[in-house]
């Protein structure tokens, strides 16, 4: 008997998952930017509240899925609902629950990603020769440093960094990891200017994000992002040796 293949799908349906993701991202950004604000944040916390009383864990269902679809579809807003989920939820399980939206909108668009474009663009830089085969290389080598360091210190956009791995071949594993526990002090940082952000509009003020920058805070940041660049510093150490 000759072997069976499973049909594979047509090259312009597997981009399509992608272009609705870029399609609702533009949309997004031009109806639901002021949806999604410190104002509109400031004009309905009582009704957040109360709906948050009311509704106890299927508050936070919500507050997650509209988090991960935020995210997902690349909307400006994922900012102010990590803060609203500090002043929701609290310190402990806001952090998780914006830990866990933000992991996995930013799978969603990795995958979305790689099924579209990041399968075939990687098997033809894997077929050619030339120093983007081996950058790439470089890349999937130190990929857990690389995607670690990227998500400690959000000097990148987060889109970014959840397109860049999809596109050169990281292992869906190794970028989901290092999403969720790359993500968990800048979680915490914004997490907990959320728990306050109702005394800071009743002073009429707008949060402080400068707090991330503060040397107590992006000190240690750093000091991770160094840790986890070590093993890709000792493994160039040892191939120059070598």
């Amino acid at each position: 008997m000759s072997d069976v293949t499973a049909p594979q799908k047509p090259t312009w349906l597997r981009r399509v998952p992608l272009l609705v993701i870029l399609a609702v991202a533009i949309v997004g950004a031009v109806f639901l930017s002021d949806r999604l604000s410190f104002e509109a944040l400031a004009e309905h916390r009582a009704a957040l509240l109360e709906w948050r009383a009311a509704h106890g864990w299927l508050a936070a269902l919500i507050f997650v899925a509209v988090y991960v679809l935020v995210v997902a579809f690349s909307i400006p807003g994922a900012l102010v609902l990590s803060l609203t989920g500090g002043f929701l939820f609290g310190l402990w399980l806001g952090t998780g629950l914006n830990i866990l939206a933000a992991t996995m909108g930013a799978s969603i668009i990795f995958n979305a990603a790689r099924l579209g474009w990041g399968e075939a663009l990687s098997a033809r830089i894997e077929a050619s020769d030339g120093k983007l085969k081996e950058v790439r290389a470089g890349l999937l080598d130190n990929a857990v440093s690389v995607m670690l360091m990227m998500r400690l210190v959000p000097v990148v956009p987060f889109f970014v960094t959840n397109l860049l791995p999809a596109l050169v071949g990281v292992r869906f594993w190794s970028f989901l990891w290092t999403t969720a526990l790359g993500i968990v002090p800048g979680a915490l940082v914004f997490t907990s200017i959320g728990v306050g952000v109702g005394e800071v509009f009743d002073r009429g003020e707008q949060p402080d994000l400068s707090l991330l920058w503060a040397p107590h805070v992006i000190g240690p940041i750093l000091g991770l992002a160094a840790l986890a660049a070590l093993p890709m510093v000792i493994r160039l150490w040892r191939g120059k040796k070598g």
